[in-house]
Formats: C-alpha cells, sequence, structure tokens
C-alpha cells in the first residue's frame, strides 16, 4: 500500500480501524454533518463554514473551540496534503455519509485538479440482509473493499459535484428530477440517499416528514421505558439514514409537545391524531431558520400521494 496515498475517511471509527489494519498513507477524517442544516455550495469557504457553525451552535451547542478543534483542524490538514499519488475516499451507503461524500468531491473537483481520486463504499455484503458500515466489516472484507475500490472518472467527479450543487440550491425541486437520471452512475447508493433526503421534506399530509412520522410511530407501537429507549430502537431500525443518537435526540425535542411522557414513553392524544392524519402539526413545528442543503425545509410539502414535492407560494 503506497505511502503517498492520502485516505479521507466518513469518521472517527473507519481512521481507528484504517490505522489499527496499518494502512500506509495519510488518513484525514471529513468531521461533518453536512446532511443537516444550512449548506452552500462553496466547500470550505469562509461562508461555508459561517454558517456550518451557526447551525452547530444553534442546533446542537457545539462551542467554537470544539468546532475548531474538531473540524476545522482537520480540514486545514487536508488542505495541506496536496502532494498524493491518490485520494481514496472511504463513505457509506447512508444519507449521511453520501452527502458528506457529494461535498468532498465537489471540493476535490475545485481543488485537486487531475489528482486519482478513487471510492471505497460500504453497503450491500454478501451473505448479510443488513447493509454494513465500513467498521462492521472484517478484515478481510475491508481489505477486500480496498482492493475493488472504484477508480473515479472526471465524468464522474462532474456529476457528484453537480448533485452537490443541487442539493445546495434554494429549491430541491430540479434534484427531485435529476437524480434518477444517471443510471450509470459509480455512486451505488445516492439514489436511495438522495431519496430519503426528499422524504425529509414535510408530509401534506401531517406536516411531519417521515423521520418525524417514524419516531412517533416507534412510540406508539413499542413498550419503551425511556428516551434513551426510544432512541435505541430508531438507531436499530433505520436503513438508509446513518443518523446518530444526538440527531435523533434533537428531533424527538422538536416533538416533545406531543409526548405526555418520556418514562415511560407515551404520546400524547394529539400526537396519536398527528400519528394517523387526523391533525396537521405543520403551523406549529414551521421553523423559517430550518435548513435541508440550501433549501428552507418548511417551503415544501412531499405530496404522499404523487410522492413529489410541492413548492409552497404563499
Amino acid at each position: 500500500m503506497n505511502s503517498s496515498i492520502l485516505h479521507i475517511t466518513n469518521g472517527d471509527s473507519t481512521t481507528n480501524y484504517l490505522k489499527k489494519l496499518k494502512f500506509s498513507g495519510d488518513i484525514i477524517t471529513w468531521r461533518e454533518m453536512l446532511c443537516e442544516g444550512k449548506t452552500t455550495a462553496d466547500v470550505g469557504s469562509e461562508v461555508f463554514w459561517k454558517h456550518r457553525f451557526n447551525f452547530l451552535k444553534n442546533s446542537y451547542s457545539v462551542s467554537k473551540k470544539k468546532f475548531i478543534d474538531y473540524t476545522l483542524k482537520e480540514y486545514r490538514s487536508l488542505c495541506n496534503k496536496k502532494e498524493s499519488n491518490e485520494i481514496v475516499l472511504w463513505f457509506e451507503h447512508d444519507l449521511f455519509c453520501q452527502i458528506n461524500m457529494l461535498a468532498v468531491l465537489s471540493w476535490l473537483k475545485k481543488h485537486r485538479k487531475n489528482h486519482h481520486i478513487s471510492l471505497v463504499c460500504s453497503g450491500k455484503i454478501k451473505g448479510s440482509k443488513k447493509l454494513k458500515g465500513l467498521p462492521e466489516l472484517t478484515e478481510i472484507q475491508i481489505k477486500q473493499h480496498y482492493k475493488n475500490r472504484i477508480d473515479l472518472s472526471q465524468d464522474d467527479i462532474e456529476y457528484a459535484d453537480y448533485i452537490w450543487q443541487l442539493y445546495c440550491a434554494n429549491s430541491p425541486l430540479r434534484l427531485e428530477v435529476f437524480y434518477k437520471l444517471n443510471t450509470k452512475s459509480p455512486f451505488t447508493y445516492l439514489a436511495s440517499a438522495i431519496e430519503a433526503h426528499l422524504l425529509r421534506f414535510p408530509s401534506i399530509n401531517n406536516g411531519l416528514n417521515q423521520i418525524e412520522n417514524s419516531i412517533l410511530k416507534t412510540a406508539s407501537s413499542n413498550t419503551l421505558q425511556s428516551k434513551n429507549q426510544l432512541i435505541g430502537k430508531l438507531l436499530k431500525n433505520q436503513k438508509t439514514h446513518g443518523f446518530g443518537d444526538i440527531q435523533y435526540e434533537f428531533s424527538i425535542n422538536q416533538l416533545k409537545s406531543l409526548f405526555t411522557s418520556f418514562n415511560p414513553v407515551k404520546l400524547s392524544k394529539k400526537g396519536a391524531k398527528i400519528l394517523d392524519n387526523q391533525m396537521n402539526f405543520y403551523s406549529e413545528i414551521r421553523n423559517e431558520n430550518s435548513y435541508l442543503g440550501g433549501a428552507k425545509k418548511y417551503s415544501f410539502l412531499f405530496n404522499n400521494q404523487t410522492e413529489k414535492l410541492l413548492q409552497i407560494t404563499s
């Protein structure tokens, strides 16, 4: 394994695994969650990082020091790694990873022109029904994934950058149309991730998106003794989002008025009616500062009958 290789990983767990297996080369960890909060297309710019810090501070109480130490220092290390024969991206199948992957490729397109870029992406594993993350792979499996990594052409990188531009646009309607068109894309899991993204806009039926409805449904159909048990169940059942516990906790807190208790977990009558589409929660949950990529979350509604987004014009 060539020491002039630069690995860019999806998180610390993958980085630590590669180090444990003594993969040679430099390793940079991409520590962001660009599937949440406002994003701009100019990855790495001052405006880009300003929006990211404001979101993380306001939504997750991330301090400036933590943001600098955890995210920006690693990004600056990436900026300083200019002489690599190959850049290998390590990302997974889920929405969380796929959006980060697009952003990294957009940055590489601009700042590492003509570099050899390849992709290791985990998901389907022979003999397993469950899609697997990189740290879940055995040593043999991860080395085989690395051996079979996909060399990305300039067209592939251009395509990833274009999808990123659409994700960062102030309307998701073009993304909704375009993401299905490239059937020859090497990004095997990107279409399902974008589909999961579009389902995060509020449903026309009750004003909640797919994730928020799954929270209410999980609470209603299981006997759970605490919020932590609810989060654990959501983490276990998720298939395409790749969210962590803090993201589910944030979403649950947005819905707390629909619960009478978290010890044990019980929906209110209103929560049950909203889950059953007898009431609509849109006007109460709407937040003008809530973004999904470049689009305001509550400026669009997902029509469950047509499976298409509608823009709210008033």
